[in-house]
Order: C-alpha cells, then structure tokens, then sequence
C-alpha cells in the first residue's frame, strides 16, 4: 500500500458553492479547506472563490507559517502591511510570517476571483529537494 490520497474539489467555477473554513463560526461560501479532508502533514490548501466587488472582511498573519497565493481567475487585490497590490490570473504572491494580508476581487472583475492558497511551516527547503530518489531506469506507467 502506498501513502497517498485522491480527492476531487472540482473545477474553479464550482468553487463558490462550497460553504467552509477552518472553524465552523467563520466559514463562507467560496471557501474550501483542502487539508481538513486529506490527511496532510506539512503543508495545506484551501481552494477559494469571491464575487467581483466581496473581500475578505478582515486582515491577518500567521508567526509560523508561510503562505503561497496562486490566482487562477478574475481580478483583485491584496493588502500587504501598507501596500496593495493587483492581482489576476497567473499572480503568484509568497506572504511570509509577521506580515499582515487580506484580499478582495475588485468590483469590476469580469469574474469571481478564484486562487488557492497554499500553507506550509516548519523547517525551511533546500533550494534543491535534497530528499528525493530518482530512478531513471523505471518504465513508465503509461
């Protein structure tokens, strides 16, 4: 047996019609937390979707971990301790720790903002994964 798990979030138009979060008192639609339905040890993802004109509604930051937005669609903005910054599809935004973020699609976005967010902590990465085995000799699977 091997350690892995399959899961299906589905395609990011259907993002919205999730409804969850991290505690039950602040889920929302358009939020999915990927890590509470795999059994994740080090990392974490949520998938999430805001109409043109929603925000995030508050700020905050993390003292351990550090955070890698991918946007896939629609356009919008983050706040970054005092700066903003533009986002749309194929912005890649890395947060580190102690700084403050929050997010909104602009109420112009031609449609939802859609990225996933993900988390990780703990010790920091080799430049080059120095825990990895290749084995160029082994067929293919497919």
């Amino acid at each position: 047996m091997t350690d892995h798990e399959v899961t299906q979030i589905g395609a990011p138009d259907a993002w919205r019609d999730h409804f969850g979060g991290f505690v039950p008192a602040r889920s929302r639609d358009g939020r999915r937390v990927v890590d509470h339905e795999l059994a994740m040890q080090y990392i974490g993802m949520t998938a999430n979707a805001l109409l043109p004109g929603e925000d995030a509604g508050y700020w905050h930051t993390h003292a351990a971990i550090e955070e890698l937005y991918v946007f896939l669609e629609g356009r919008g903005q983050m706040g970054l301790d005092e700066e903003v910054v533009d986002v749309e599809a194929g912005t890649v935004v890395r947060v580190g720790q102690g700084v403050w973020r929050t997010w909104r699609a602009v109420p112009d976005s031609p449609t939802e903002l859609r990225w996933l967010c993900i988390r990780a902590g703990g010790d920091q990465l080799p430049h080059i994964p120095d825990d990895s085995t290749r084995d160029p000799d082994r067929p293919m699977p497919w």
